[in-house]
């Protein structure tokens, strides 16, 4: 489910079963000699997080991405993200990225961290292929909070 109307109306008919929230964290940086690298990870991170949507749809809302720049990163406003998110009735808030930065907070949020794959001159079969990989990685994590009911 993706945070728009018409998923938004169906998670409020069906809360005690949609019970996880995807946040990606996207780092954007528009230094030249950076931009490129940028938005190759976001476009990785936005393809991975909506596909892993794909997979469990009815289980879990993907969130729009927070997104920050260098001097914008702040642990407190995604703890209060998370916060806020569970106030509305997630169970689990689940975080992913590709900037290794926020796995220090893995005590008090849950993060992923995924390494970046350059997909964007991938042809639609290869980067299927990749992002079922990467669910792989994924599916631990979601079964583990899953399990913990």
């Amino acid at each position: 489910m993706y945070f728009q109307v018409k998923d938004v109306q169906q998670y409020q008919q069906n809360k005690e079963f949609i019970d996880t929230a995807i946040v990606p964290l996207v780092s954007l940086d528009f230094a030249e000699d950076k931009i490129v690298k940028s938005s190759s990870e976001a476009e990785f991170l936005m393809a991975l997080t909506s596909f892993i949507e794909q997979q469990f749809k009815g289980r879990l809302m993907l969130i729009p991405p927070y997104s920050y720049t260098e001097d914008m990163k702040n642990e407190k406003l995604v703890q209060t993200l998370k916060k806020n998110i569970q106030e509305g009735g997630f169970k689990h808030v689940i975080f992913i990225t590709c900037d290794h930065f926020w796995t220090k907070l893995q005590d008090v949020i849950d993060v992923i961290w995924l390494p970046a794959i350059p997909i964007e001159s991938m042809d639609k079969d290869v980067k299927k292929r990749i992002l079922e990989e990467q669910l792989k990685q994924v599916l631990p994590v979601l079964s583990s909070k899953w399990s913990q009911h």
